[in-house]
């Protein structure tokens, strides 16, 4: 399946915890003022993948914890990143996914392949970047509007909880 997408990280160590594989999906409608990857919102930039391909590279990194969808906008390509979720999962990686939509606008919204898209996510950093509420301080998001959200225990329990890192 194809993707349209600005990049690839092998080995990110800020797009989530442990080393995960980062794809930033080209195309986001958001356009939020202060976003750091300005140069994924044309949804014709970048250059197109195959999510196969993309799989066999993920693949090859035996260090990987996990892969961080991000962007750009990956629910405005939920077919081919649930495709890369799936691949992720089948080989014992955690999925993070980084959305400018809320939480609460994606299940109201409730659209087949994002809300399938969403059921292969385990933690979810959502709403948009604000650059008034932009801070250095916070775990893997930029401003502090932004939430890491526990997918599997939100959906479980009908409302948002908020992910913790583990304790070692």
């Amino acid at each position: 399946m194809k993707i349209q997408i600005a990049g690839t990280v092998n080995d990110s160590i800020v797009d989530g915890p442990g080393l995960r594989y980062a794809v930033f999906v080209q195309g986001c409608s958001h356009h939020c003022p202060g976003c750091q990857n300005p140069e994924t919102h044309d949804p014709q930039g970048g250059h197109e993948e195959d999510t196969e391909a993309l799989a066999a590279k993920m693949r090859k990194n035996p260090l990987l914890s996990g892969i961080t969808l991000s962007g750009g906008e990956p629910m405005e390509q939920p077919v081919p990143c649930l495709e890369l979720a799936k691949s992720a999962r089948a080989n014992g990686l955690n999925v993070w996914c980084y959305t400018g939509y809320t939480w609460e606008e994606l299940l109201k919204e409730a659209h087949p392949d994002r809300m399938a898209l969403l059921r292969q996510v385990d933690v979810l950093v959502d709403g948009p970047f604000l650059r008034e509420q932009k801070s250095l301080e916070l775990d893997y998001c930029g401003s502090k509007n932004q939430r890491l959200i526990d997918v599997p225990a939100s959906l479980k329990a009908g409302q948002p909880v908020l992910w913790t890192p583990p304790v070692w």
